[in-house]
């Protein structure tokens, strides 16, 4: 495709998806229900197709020397698929936040004002690997009445575009715009820069990936960005925490699934506890296969610790691999974590009321937590249903995107003639 066919291809989506966006932003709940049922329901039917296109994808990916974390996150298993069935169906569960009326308050010349929810419009989503987003994304968009333009990573070109055939036909049997949602058929990463100019047709972009990706959206689009940022979250592991709590707590945020964004990526340890509690759970991680890096302080104390480099230090692994520093106590920690955090996840483990509750107030992140693993932070466990991607900054939305975070609010004013003097 030449550079003029492309602006073309990529102009024309962006049009036609705004065109959509006009009749989905009038559908009744039923109706957008029935069709994320229809959708789940031609996901079943179409799981060895999908699998198949899905192959492709991985054989691709083993064949440039993807990190095995990154052909899970690839990868459309059994598991995935009964997963992405079941949150379509999740979301028919959830109210529909589109037309609900709040603040009604009656002005003193009579007027009845308030706000109503509505679609954003039409939203482009840009994400990397995980081919599982081009439906949570798409089930959301459907419920809250906006039209989707998908740009997947070209890693899993084959799969979301087979997700994308399904989810269009869906719409097309309901008697829906297929153009609602849209995946981008082509890798040239030239499709995001025409795509980020699209200021006239596309009303919000939301990138999910690695730093890299991040930046170049940021630095090139002319539409609003809200950020699905890295995801470099910590655990403090406070001089007053019960250690038979903190010890599973740590592996599940660690190695349950340490290619995602809410994974454990840096362990912070009071040194008041640390010469006791860093041998035990040195040993524990190490042998649930993860490579600690650390401080001078760990390193002397457990000679398995490797030195961390200045580099290692506020890195994303994405791996089974994790820092460790000794810090002096709740101060040391929040400086850290203000210096290397991502505003993704943060948690402390204590017995202390008040330090878990300065922990709460005084530590800036998308989710905060006491006592509970960062794999929480999440849309299906904070009771979203499924989500877009988890925000790091804060307009107009901060954490897990659901349902809510999708629409806005619309002032309407009911009057009996008034006019303004």
């Amino acid at each position: 495709m030449t550079p003029s066919e492309l602006q073309d291809s990529i102009c024309s989506m962006a049009k036609k998806a705004r065109i959509a966006s006009r009749s989905l932003a009038s559908l009744s709940s039923e109706k957008k229900n029935t069709v994320l049922l229809r959708m789940a329901g031609l996901l079943e039917e179409k799981t060895g197709y999908i699998q198949q296109e899905n192959q492709k994808d991985l054989a691709a990916g083993r064949e440039k020397g993807l990190s095995a974390a990154m052909l899970d996150r690839l990868e459309l298993s059994e598991k995935v698929m009964q997963a992405m069935i079941a949150g379509l169906q999740a979301v028919t569960r959830l109210p529909d936040p589109v037309g609900e009326i709040t603040q009604m308050t009656r002005r003193p010349n009579g007027l009845l004002v308030g706000r109503m929810r509505i679609p954003l419009g039409v939203i482009a989503m840009i994400y990397e690997s995980r081919p599982n987003v081009t439906v949570d994304a798409a089930a959301l968009c459907l419920k809250t009445g906006n039209a989707i333009l998908l740009r997947g990573g070209s890693e899993a070109i084959h799969s979301n575009m087979a997700l994308a055939r399904v989810l269009q036909e869906s719409l097309d049997i309901e008697g829906i715009n297929p153009d609602a949602i849209q995946v981008i058929p082509v890798t040239d990463r030239q499709a995001v820069t025409i795509m980020l100019a699209q200021e006239d047709t596309i009303d919000l972009v939301i990138p999910r990936g690695g730093e890299g990706l991040i930046r170049f959206v940021m630095e090139n689009s002319k539409i609003p960005v809200l950020k699905h940022y890295k995801g470099v979250c910590h655990i403090f592991v406070d001089r007053d925490a019960d250690l038979d709590k903190a010890i599973p707590i740590i592996l599940n945020a660690k190695t349950q699934r340490p290619g995602v964004c809410n994974a454990l990526e840096g362990l912070l340890i009071h040194q008041d506890i640390a010469r006791n509690f860093l041998p035990i759970i040195t040993k524990e991680l190490q042998s649930a296969g993860v490579q600690l890096l650390g401080c001078k302080q760990c390193a002397n104390l457990v000679p398995e610790i490797q030195p961390a480099a200045d580099t290692d230090w506020g890195k994303e692994f994405l791996d089974l691999i994790l820092c460790v520093k000794i810090v002096a106590g709740f101060e040391e920690a929040k400086s850290y974590i203000e210096h290397y955090g991502s505003r993704h996840t943060e948690s402390i483990l204590t017995e202390n009321y008040s330090t878990a509750q300065r922990f709460i107030n005084e530590i800036d992140a998308s989710a905060v937590m006491i006592n509970a693993s960062t794999r929480f932070n999440d849309g299906g466990e904070l009771g979203l249903g499924t989500e877009i991607g988890i925000s790091t900054t804060k307009l107009h939305a901060y954490g897990p995107m659901g349902l809510e975070e999708l629409t806005t609010r619309k002032f309407i004013v009911y009057g009996q003639g008034q006019v303004r003097s």
